[in-house]
């Protein structure tokens, strides 16, 4: 399909970039979103990317609708002729897979879940056909993935793995949705993973917890002084298995303010990963290494 726009009330004018998630509706919303920010179209209040759309706020007062589409439209057609290149950021996410208070979650719902004998780490792997929940997990972490959106609840990323299509973890949703999910769950529902930035309500799969906060509304934490919410589309997540001792020792860091996660800025160029993609990716985590 082509890109298709409609509005939201007075105010909003939604544009659908694909019907479906993939690389190439993802770079096309963030350009947009970005050409849109940078043409400082006079009227508009607010942008809001997604996983393969945006959302545009704007002031009827200020700009007609037939205005402001025209606008984007005129956006749009700048952005097909753009390079698929966005200088962005690869960070580091400690991950305690397994873990007894995801474990304990999962357990007390059991009763809404496709699969009531296991864990939600169990069915995981067993419906991507990996061996163990040890190859589960390797296959997690092993590759990185790009922040598509970021939002549903304040600072939780939507995130899509970067790897061929037939390589991507797929594992629906709870059978109904559970009333707790512990604060930093790392879950999974479809093609997304994400992490949940506060207790409460959820569906996703729950595979583990970190304990890097991503949200915290009284930026006290050390390394989200600057603004509450860490994440941002674009970011490139690398997850990083650890232990309950590491676990335990990052916590304590976090409360002591030493804790910072490890960032390193990248130009990612989604033609030169299309042709390597194991390549492309290790280069990025050699980035995030140091090397």
């Amino acid at each position: 399909m082509g890109v298709r726009y409609s509005f939201g009330g007075d105010e909003h004018l939604f544009v659908e970039c694909s019907e479906e998630m993939s690389l190439d509706a993802f770079f096309k919303s963030l350009s947009m979103s970005g050409g849109v920010r940078d043409s400082g179209i006079r009227g508009v209040t607010e942008i809001c990317p997604a996983n393969a759309s945006l959302q545009v706020k704007f002031d009827p007062d200020v700009i007609s609708p037939d205005d402001i589409l025209k606008e984007v439209k005129a956006i749009e057609q700048a952005a097909e002729k753009a390079e698929p290149v966005i200088h962005t950021r690869i960070v580091e996410i400690p991950v305690f897979y397994n873990d007894p208070w995801t474990h304990e979650t999962l357990m007390r719902f059991r009763e809404r879940h496709q699969d009531p004998s296991g864990t939600d780490l169990d069915y995981a792997a067993r419906i991507n056909d990996y061996g163990s929940v040890d190859d589960f997990v390797a296959a997690h972490s092993g590759s990185p993935w790009f922040v598509s959106m970021v939002g549903f609840v304040a600072g939780l990323p939507f995130m899509y793995q970067m790897v061929e299509r037939q390589r991507q973890i797929q594992v629906p949703k709870y059978l109904r949705p559970r009333t707790d999910t512990p604060k930093l769950t790392v879950g999974h529902g479809g093609c997304f993973g994400c992490i949940y930035s506060v207790r409460g309500a959820g569906g996703y799969q729950m595979f583990g917890i970190t304990p890097m906060p991503i949200f915290d509304p009284t930026q006290t934490t050390s390394y989200l002084r600057d603004f509450m919410v860490f994440f941002r589309p674009g970011d490139i997540v690398k997850f990083k298995a650890i232990g309950r001792d590491a676990y335990d020792q990052a916590v304590e860091d976090v409360a002591g303010g030493r804790f910072a996660p490890p960032i390193r800025e990248v130009s990612f160029d989604l033609r030169e990963f299309r042709r390597d993609i194991d390549g492309y990716n290790a280069k990025l985590e050699g980035v995030l290494n140091g090397n």
